[in-house]
């Protein structure tokens, strides 16, 4: 059996003065155990939708960044770290829907009030001029890095596809864990970190 030794993440596709690998050790992160953390149901146990209730509390708290433990179907022999399905979400804490609303809200209450508590969880700009350096990597789907948003009247960033804008890693309270590779990434169209090649600094930044 032969190993393939790690490579480092050499940030070669970001923009030099942007790079900063060291993000998340200034980042403050808080794990949130979905099963006791807001019930919306009444039924005694936490589920999705009463995290997604409770984002303007976790942001008022000062969190970049949640850990979601496992909430994926699981016959719960582990804790739920023994997934059997990581496309579908446990019953008792949602389902999918849930999830991609959990994840969604940020964007939307970004789009919509640029000054309010998640204006700045994604990375906009009044322009499509920043970042020229860095290469469009779906050339055959994407002309920008950069779409328009006709509610916001401004473009955001995307480092993949325009249906995944880019979290912004240094001005926002993070929505969701970042890196963990052992999860199927961007299987569906969700606002998630794409990878090690994101942009550690929002435009106008100083």
């Amino acid at each position: 059996m032969i190993f393939n030794e790690p490579v480092q993440d050499t940030f070669e596709d970001t923009p030099s003065k942007d790079r900063d690998p060291d993000w998340f050790k200034r980042a403050v992160f808080y794990e949130v155990l979905v099963r006791s953390f807001q019930d919306s149901n009444g039924d005694g146990i936490g589920d999705l939708k009463g995290l997604t209730a409770k984002l303007d509390y976790l942001q008022w708290l000062g969190v970049d960044c949640l850990w979601l433990p496992p909430f994926f179907t699981s016959p719960l022999r582990d804790g739920g770290y023994d997934v059997s399905d990581y496309t579908a979400v446990l019953p008792e804490f949602g389902d999918l829907a849930d999830f991609v609303e959990f994840v969604d809200s940020a964007f939307q209450a970004s789009r919509a009030d640029p000054t309010g508590p998640y204006g700045d969880y994604y990375v906009w700009a009044d322009d499509d001029k920043q970042f020229q350096d860095a290469r469009v990597i779906f050339v055959d789907t994407e002309a920008s890095n950069w779409t328009f948003d006709p509610v916001r009247k401004q473009y955001y960033w995307h480092r993949f596809f325009s249906h995944q804008p880019d979290l912004n890693y240094i001005g926002a309270a993070l929505l969701a864990r970042p890196g963990d590779r052992r999860l199927p990434p961007r299987r569906r169209a969700l606002p998630v970190p794409g990878g090690g090649h994101q942009l550690r600094e929002p435009p106008g930044h100083p």
